[in-house]
């Protein structure tokens, strides 16, 4: 027989790009040390987003300076929570002041394990983000 499981006829392949095929994708493997963005199952904390807002707010300290100075607001903290569930690289998206992003950082270090998120089923590294908000008492 001479019949080819495959063709390399261009003219079959011309007459025939207006058919769509949909191949079922099967679970691509996860790469270990990927970290995501977006995935199926978001890391959670455990609580939920207020225990994790209220778990910040408890273990904040306003620095000095900061506070003598009057200087309040927002720092954006993004960090990775590995597949373990613990907080790996952190970083500063929007700074405030060195003196507050400094705290944030350390109070993010200090988080405890999370629920991983999860992509197909396994456990991956994803990015979190995390605003921080510095607000003087009776300002």
């Amino acid at each position: 027989t001479d019949f080819d499981k495959g063709t390399d006829d261009l003219n079959v392949v011309r007459e025939h790009k207006e058919e769509v095929i949909v191949e079922e994708k099967k679970p691509e493997p996860v790469d270990d040390n990927q970290v995501f963005t977006v995935v199926e199952q978001k890391p959670q904390f455990p609580g939920g987003e207020a225990a994790l807002l209220k778990w910040v707010g408890e273990h904040l300290r306003y620095p000095a300076m900061a506070q003598e100075n009057n200087i309040q607001g927002r720092v954006v903290v993004q960090f990775v929570v590995t597949k373990t569930g613990k907080v790996g690289e952190v970083k500063v998206i929007r700074s405030k002041d060195p003196d507050l992003d400094k705290e944030a950082v350390r109070v993010v270090k200090a988080l405890p394990d999370f629920v991983p998120g999860k992509m197909n089923g396994h456990a991956v590294n994803v990015w979190y983000t995390l605003p921080v908000t510095f607000k003087l008492q009776g300002v």
